[in-house]
């Protein structure tokens, strides 16, 4: 038993002298991973790459030569601290002047307009022939000109973009539905043609302004200079001024409206579509100083949204389509019970305008129904006399006048108006008619308000189609004032004309605004006063799918949405209110696609522009963005440094006022400037303060022309090409360039081009080189690859950078960056020759980037990856391709994640919808479904909502289908930024089977880091970091009170909402259009039955 006993404690000892052995070895190959990659030969690897790399970029920037100048100058400046509300209150003073010039030109057009039409007596058989800007220049098969078509003479004028226009006179478009020789339109085409002399009167006083129009009450408009119109591919023109902002915002005060839809079981088929069709035409009326909720009724009451019991929203363009979704989905059944709706309607009107929310102007209850059975005066009594500050407007929808009377009665007892519509066809024009009776108390007050829409992009005009093939559209706000008849015998009826406008665009207003004064980060924006954003360099109104389209709601983005920082709305509600003031806080302004961030301080200063809506502000990132210094140099000298041929300046800054003037419209600005100096232009307009600095800036930096000139003559210098391109841009926006390789060698053809929009001086930011440079340390670089738009980035150049300052400390200002852009492979083939360095003296090195034991990277301060051992990994983020080391890295305060939001974002998403729901709002398909309609009734004369609901198949009983689309969301993302005062870091990970050790090391003198990972060790339970936009998601509790949240809004100075002078007979009457209708839908009648 004793020898069995020994022999188990025997076996027991040998098994654990095993067990040791193999923990031992384990521990011993634990010990060999963490110990495998030497800190100092990676810190030795960064040393040579950091210094080679940087005695290139140094060497052929000419960054030390330009230093020293600048250095040379720097007892002859002097340096100024900006005042930030001195500045913000000199600019709003020259947009005020701006604005103020606009707002006469449409005045002088509101004097003349009214006078031709006083004096014009109506003349029912009038024949006059017109300029038809559809029909201009168009010949017959003979080749005579077509009616109404005469030669209108156009030439490209380089003012209007080099489109063909007339600048002599204006020329009228109509509408397709409308007949060209109505005597209404004739005559009011015939007494405004008066208008012609003051348009160009007006050009003449002001050759800034743009496009010139009077939009008619009757539907036409009149357009100088003068531009053919063409139909789009239907051979239809929907365009109608009546519909668009500036004229409705002109034409009437701010109104709350309850809009009333009976859904009663009578109103099915065609009924139902025509009722939809109006609510949605009402819709385009409203605009954001207007407020409104719908409600169905049968038995009961509905709201078509419930989340909105008893209140009403702003008429914002997300409202307004949020609604439009709920329309799709009303359906007819039971009986009409009108009492309860109405009684509900007043109620609402009543509660809002005691809350003060809405507009306090003009109330309206819109009701969309088959019939009435009653008066319901005891309700009107009870609610709306005797004062009837609540207009009724009846829509009476079907052929069927049995209730006519009833339905006009309540619309001319309550100031209201009366109108049946039979037909889609029918809709728009009717449903228009409310515009003119809630513009009579402005007409007999005879109030002429100006103004002025939102930022919009204005695409249905031929100059906008044309215009967005070459430039993309053009943001603009309009300026718009109403035209009144004067004739006395119409005074109590109170009849607008129509309203005349010009358009500004928003480049414009950035004209004024003198980005060297901003400093590098700085920016200037404006708001409406609903805290819509009228200009900032963070709205983004358009985005990429195939082709640049037109975000939904791009002309509501609220200042709260890119400034989402402050999130008490301090600043937004201060420049809502129009105070002046100042504000600061902490920013992380993204740059580069979106995919780096700066984080800075900003401190806001802001005013209002007074004679508009708009209120101004300036944000000034602090340091060297505060900071501002004047140099002295004479003329002579900075003359004959300007002719050097490598200067350029930047394009869109105003360093003379080209527009002014004819015959300056095809100057640039450097050749301007050079003309204002020699004095050989006396009519030129210029910023001479500005001109002052690019002299002296011309005079500093002209010597590194011939710094660069020498390094391009000696061959031995650059001998395999790695560095292409050398440049530098200074706060006046002055550049140079120079090619070290032909221009037809340069592997990236775009850089520095007029397309190449974030590394060029733009009106709103500096280049994104320069900005980088700003942030990094004094006389280090920031090496970069710029980002490709598509989902792969490939890039096949780096961009090196440097600020050049004037003093050694915070306070100076960043005078100008110089950089240089490589070739990718030159600079991966200076690192990859730096990582095979070693200091042993056998020369034996104990570790290489080429072992397969270990993975090598060379990442930027954001974690973008310049150099890999896998070339596709060029430009992704380190997060994605080591997810474990990032973690790390993150978890040690290397990197932090900084958490970013986007409220103008664009998400997929899967709707269930058919082609239906939308057709019908179309103009085209409208009418088309119309058509199929009055064919329907002539040929066999059945009801009509049965047999359309057989006819409109294609339209109407589509089956539904998921559709994926791109539609507005907020999104949440990360940004990550290095910690400048970590150098180095060693770690180690504990994966699930293995340990996985890095070192990071600072590469000197730059934003560079070189990671060195063991590659033994997958680590592959740590998932992969992203930069992948989250989309954020409300639920149905939250979306309520997102849609019930109202913002601070400042409303409308002016209101006219009664008139006791006014006339409430003119009330309206059963529709006269349908023998009308019929013979202009004649061609598209026989066009579907020729298909």
């Amino acid at each position: 038993m004793a020898g069995l006993g020994s022999q188990r404690c025997a076996s027991r000892g040998a098994s654990a002298l095993l067990a040791a052995a193999l923990l031992y070895a384990a521990l011993g190959d634990v010990v060999r991973s963490e110990q495998q990659i030497p800190l100092s030969v990676v810190k030795l690897w960064a040393s040579a790459f950091g210094g080679e790399i940087k005695s290139i970029a140094a060497k052929y920037s000419g960054s030390q030569l330009l230093q020293k100048k600048y250095k040379e100058y720097e007892k002859d400046v002097a340096i100024e601290e900006i005042d930030g509300l001195q500045l913000v209150k000199k600019l709003a003073k020259n947009m005020e002047e701006m604005f103020h010039k606009k707002s006469e030109a449409v005045r002088r057009l509101v004097e003349a307009a009214e006078e031709a039409h006083l004096k014009h007596e109506f003349d029912a058989d009038l024949q006059y022939e017109y300029f038809n800007a559809v029909l201009i220049n168009e010949r017959d098969k003979d080749g005579n000109f077509l009616e109404l078509g005469k030669e209108f003479i156009l030439a490209p004028n380089d003012h209007f973009n080099n489109l063909p226009v007339n600048i002599s006179l204006s020329d009228v478009q109509v509408p397709t539905n409308m007949y060209n020789k109505d005597p209404a339109i004739v005559n009011g085409v015939y007494w405004s043609e008066s208008l012609n002399k003051v348009f160009v009167d007006n050009f003449d006083r002001d050759p800034s302004l743009i496009w010139q129009y009077f939009g008619s009450a009757k539907g036409f408009f009149r357009q100088y200079p003068g531009i053919k119109w063409e139909p789009d591919e239907n051979g239809v023109i929907a365009f109608d001024c009546r519909n668009r902002k500036w004229y409705i915002q002109a034409a009437t005060s701010p109104k709350d409206v309850v809009i009333l839809v009976d859904v009663s079981g009578s109103m099915k088929g065609l009924r139902l579509t025509i009722a939809k069709q109006t609510v949605s035409s009402i819709l385009d009326t409203l605009g954001d100083d207007d407020f409104f909720n719908i409600i169905t009724y049968n038995e009961e009451l509905h709201y078509v949204e419930p989340c909105l019991n008893g209140t009403l929203v702003q008429a914002d363009r997300t409202n307004k389509e949020h609604f439009r979704e709920h329309l799709d989905k009303l359906f007819a059944k039971g009986i009409g019970m009108l009492d309860i709706a109405l009684n509900e309607a007043f109620n609402i009107l009543s509660d809002f305008n005691h809350t003060g929310q809405g507009s306090i102007c003009s109330q309206a209850i819109m009701l969309i129904t088959d019939g009435a059975v009653d008066t319901y005066d005891t309700i009107f009594a009870k609610y709306n006399w005797p004062d009837r500050k609540v207009r009724i407007f009846t829509y009476l929808i079907g052929r069927e006048a049995a209730f006519a009377d009833n339905l006009k009665w309540m619309a001319c007892a309550n100031k209201g108006f009366f109108t049946q519509i039979s037909t889609l066809a029918d809709v728009q024009e009717n449903v228009m008619e409310y515009l003119h009776v809630l513009s009579r108390p402005k007409v007999i007050d005879q109030e002429h308000d100006v103004v002025w829409t939102e930022a919009y992009i204005d695409s249905t005009l031929p100059q906008a189609q044309k215009l967005a093939d070459d430039q993309g559209l053009v943001l603009m706000t309009t300026v718009a004032m109403p035209v009144f008849s004067k004739q006395n015998e119409t005074r109590s009826k109170g009849i607008l004309l129509g309203v005349v406008g010009t358009d500004v665009p928003v480049k414009e207003l950035l004209k004024t605004i003198p980005k060297y004064k901003l400093g590098i980060h700085g920016y200037a924006f404006a708001i409406t006063n609903n805290g819509y954003i009228l200009t900032h360099p963070e709205l983004r109104p358009l985005y990429e799918e195939g082709k640049k389209r037109r975000k939904p709601n791009y002309s509501s983005v609220d200042l709260s949405e890119v400034e989402w920082e402050d999130r008490d709305d301090v600043l937004r509600n201060a420049m809502v209110n129009r105070k002046t003031g100042k504000f600061s806080m902490e920013v992380k302004k993204t740059v580069d696609k979106g995919k780096r961030v700066l984080v800075m301080t900003n401190d806001y200063y802001y005013t209002d522009i007074k004679g508009t809506p708009f209120s101004l502000g300036v944000a000034l990132s602090r340091g060297h963005g505060k900071y501002f210094f004047r140099g002295n140099v004479t003329i002579e000298e900075g003359l004959h440094d300007l002719e050097h041929p490598d200067v350029s300046l930047a394009d869109e800054w105003s360093y003379c006022n080209t527009d002014l003037h004819p015959e300056h419209r095809h100057l640039s600005q450097l050749e301007a400037i050079k003309l204002y100096l020699k004095g050989k232009e006396p009519l030129l307009q210029c910023d001479k303060e500005l001109i002052q600095e690019v002299l002296f800036d011309a005079v500093v930096s002209a010597p590194i022309e011939a710094y660069w000139t020498s390094l391009a003559l000696n061959k031995s210098e650059n001998s395999d090409k790695g560095v292409e391109v050398a440049f530098l841009g200074t706060r006046t926006g002055l550049s140079r360039i120079n090619l070290f390789v032909g221009a037809e060698q340069l592997t990236n053809q775009d850089f520095l081009k007029a397309g190449d929009k974030e590394n060029i001086f733009n009106a709103d930011h500096f280049p994104l080189w320069y900005r980088r440079a700003a942030e990094q340390i004094p006389g280090s670089f920031v090496y970069s690859i710029p980002f490709s738009t598509g989902t792969v980035n490939r890039s096949t150049v780096v961009t090196a950078s440097t600020s050049i300052q004037l003093l050694d400390e915070r306070k100076s200002p960043v005078v100008a960056a110089v950089g240089i852009q490589m070739k990718l492979e030159f600079f991966q083939r200076k690192f990859w020759t730096a990582s095979r360095q070693c200091a042993s003296l056998d020369g034996k090195c104990s570790i290489s980037c080429d072992d397969e034991t270990v993975n090598c990277y060379l990442i930027d301060n954001n974690g973008f990856i310049l150099v890999s051992e896998d070339y596709t990994q060029t430009g992704d983020f380190f997060g994605e391709v080591e997810g474990a080391v990032m973690n790390k890295l993150l978890t040690m305060g290397s990197f932090k994640r900084i958490t970013l939001y986007d409220y103008q974002a664009m998400c997929r998403a899967n709707k269930e919808s058919s082609d239906s729901a939308h057709g019908l709002l179309d103009p085209y398909k409208a009418l088309l479904s119309a058509a199929k309609w009055i064919m329907t009734e002539l040929v066999l004369f059945l009801v009509e909502f049965n047999l359309y609901g057989w006819w409109s198949s294609d339209m109407t009983a589509e089956a539904q289908k998921l559709k994926q689309t791109l539609e507005p969301c907020d999104t949440e993302y990360p940004a990550f930024v290095s910690e400048r005062t970590i150098k180095e870091t060693t770690g180690n990970i504990a994966c699930e089977d293995c340990s996985k050790s890095f070192v990071i090391q600072q590469i000197p003198s730059s934003n560079l880091f070189m990671v060195v990972v063991d590659s033994s060790c997958l680590c592959e339970s740590v998932a992969p970091i992203t930069m992948a936009p989250i989309e954020i998601r409300y639920n149905e509790s939250l979306k309520c009170e997102r849609l019930k949240a109202q913002k601070i809004r400042r409303r409308p100075e002016s209101c006219h909402g009664f008139h006791p002078e006014e006339n409430a007979r003119e009330c309206g009457g059963a529709s006269s259009l349908q023998a009308q209708l019929a013979l202009l839908l004649l061609p598209l009648i026989l066009s579907l039955f020729s298909r």
